[in-house]
């Protein structure tokens, strides 16, 4: 970890600046699951205090980021089959709110950036770099929670898809992916672009709900092809590290 990741001093306070910055590494996958954060680095990073780095580290521990571990400091977690699974479903409710609520307003602008995200999703899908895919896709979203217009939401959405990164990589990048989902997740976006575009709050709810079902359920395909012991753990495969 020698990334620069200073927070500024401006716009929040200090500590949640800190704990936005490193959820952000953790739904970008530079923080893999169980790896070990240790704290002189993250502060120097960070440029902050041991306080507030700790503090912030709790922050993301009651949210299931990372989890404390006496003699080893905070580790990042890791999901349980049944845990990805739950949180797939509450991110599906919780992505068609935000379509249904950026429906409603459709303001102009923040269609502009959703169409312009979209076309990024549609050009890395031609590219076939799962990364640069997940990286679209994760614009695309942070879009439509953008144009939904609520904190809350968004802050909702964000603990949930830090939890989930990996399982989202695994559905992307590994070699039994369905051959038809890349065409089918473009078709689903451009659903959600369209309903939102002509204010179809109703429609923009039920696509975005669709595609989220959709992808949990090609990632459950997935795991359920491992071997039978090692379906309640993460994912085990060479390279599975980037959904």
């Amino acid at each position: 970890m020698t990334e620069n990741l200073e927070v500024k001093r401006v716009v929040a306070p200090v500590r949640e600046q800190v704990v936005q910055t490193l959820t952000r590494e953790i739904i970008d996958g530079r923080f893999e699951p169980g790896q070990r954060l240790t704290e002189r680095e993250l502060t120097e990073m960070l440029g902050v205090s041991r306080t507030v780095l700790r503090e912030s580290l709790r922050q993301l521990e009651s949210e299931g980021l990372i989890s404390l571990v006496p003699n080893r400091g905070p580790i990042v977690r890791d999901l349980t089959l049944d845990e990805a699974r739950e949180l797939y479903r509450i991110r599906e409710a919780l992505e068609g709110l935000g379509a249904r609520l950026f429906a409603e307003r459709s303001e102009p602008v923040a269609v502009a950036a959703l169409e312009a995200a979209f076309d990024e999703v549609t050009a890395a899908y031609r590219e076939g770099d799962p990364g640069k895919v997940l990286e679209a896709k994760n614009t695309f979203y942070d879009a439509i929670h953008t144009g939904a217009n609520s904190t809350t939401l968004s802050k909702m959405l964000s603990t949930v898809l830090a939890q989930v990164w990996r399982w989202r990589a695994v559905g992307l990048s590994h070699p039994n992916r369905s051959s038809s989902r890349s065409d089918e997740s473009v078709t689903n976006l451009a659903d959600v672009v369209d309903a939102i575009r002509s204010g179809d709050a109703d429609r923009a709810e039920a696509a975005a709900r669709h595609e989220v079902r959709l992808a949990a359920a090609e990632v459950m395909r997935i795991l359920d092809q491992r071997p039978r012991t090692d379906r309640a753990t993460g994912p085990s495969w060479p390279g599975a590290a980037s959904t």
